[in-house]
């Protein structure tokens, strides 16, 4: 199965800095990062000089982008709008400097309890605007279901994939994010898997909302990510540990890892990371 997708991940979760991030990726075997944060700041608000001092850093360590991990979208529905449009356009010249096409956003957050309904004529203006641009300039939006947003939901991301779905408007799956929104995930992904193009890859636990490694939460990931891979997916897997409060050193001694253990001490980046990371193969060696 590994054969089929390529890893990849949110490596400001191992550490701010492009150094640490890229040593960390490269010692797990991984040439892929999904950018968000990096020295001091997510990626599309750095100037066109970092911008090119960050590339060149990559290629020399042979690691690509397989996203921009942008908080584009991730604004109120209320919230003005033109001085957002323009960090959008900002972050497709950037994607296209990075040599993606790809960029992660998400569809605006709503005031807290509203029917999404309410703002459906609001949300499907600005993100007509965010997919006409795309359009023209050779990018692929990547919709993330969020808790808050319009699309928290599996039925609303299919309304906006109905209407925006194709070349430049495509779905990302995100396990956990489904749980703290009390969606089932099996029915969001038969309801979205033909717009899916991207999957974040972590679980959470159904009542509390708590983020776990793959495999150990309510998010079904081994069934889904099986029947996944059998409906055809071919594309990347993106580690998004969010795992710095997660009590997981018992889980660590019982891998390879030479990590000091003292119980209680909250996971480093790093062994947040990775402990992420080898759930995951893990997981996909169980569902071959």
């Amino acid at each position: 199965m590994r054969q089929q997708v390529i890893l990849t991940g949110f490596a400001d979760e191992i550490a701010g800095d492009l150094t640490t991030q890229m040593a960390v990726i490269r010692k797990l075997s991984m040439n892929h990062i999904e950018m968000r944060g990096v020295d001091g700041g997510n990626l599309i608000f750095h100037t066109p000089e970092k911008v090119t001092e960050i590339k060149s850093r990559l290629d020399e360590n042979g690691i690509r982008l397989s996203a921009l991990g942008s908080p584009l979208g991730k604004i109120g529905i209320t919230d003005a709008f033109e001085p957002h449009f323009e960090a959008f356009k900002k972050a497709v010249d950037i994607a296209h400097r990075m040599d993606t096409k790809n960029i992660r956003m998400f569809s605006f957050y709503l005031p807290g309890g509203a029917d999404p309904e309410a703002y459906r004529e609001a949300v499907f203006d600005r993100i007509g605007q965010f997919v006409d641009y795309a359009d023209r300039n050779d990018a692929v939006l990547l919709h993330e279901n969020e808790k808050g947003i319009y699309g928290e939901r599996a039925a609303e991301c299919k309304k906006l994939l109905d209407a925006f779905g194709g070349k430049s408007f495509k779905a990302v799956f995100d396990f956990a994010n489904f749980v703290q929104a009390k969606q089932d995930t099996m029915e969001a992904y038969e309801l979205l898997k033909d717009h899916i193009a991207y999957v974040h890859v972590k679980d959470a636990v159904w009542e509390s909302g708590a983020v776990v490694p793959a495999g150990m939460g309510d998010g079904q990931v081994a069934e889904i990510l099986k029947k996944m891979l059998s409906d055809g997916y071919r594309g990347f897997l993106s580690l998004e540990p969010h795992l710095g409060d997660f009590d997981g050193f018992h889980l660590l001694e019982q891998s390879d890892q030479k990590t000091p253990m003292d119980g209680k001490r909250k996971l480093t980046g790093e062994e947040a990371f990775t402990l992420a990371h080898d759930s995951l193969i893990k997981l996909l060696e169980t569902i071959a």
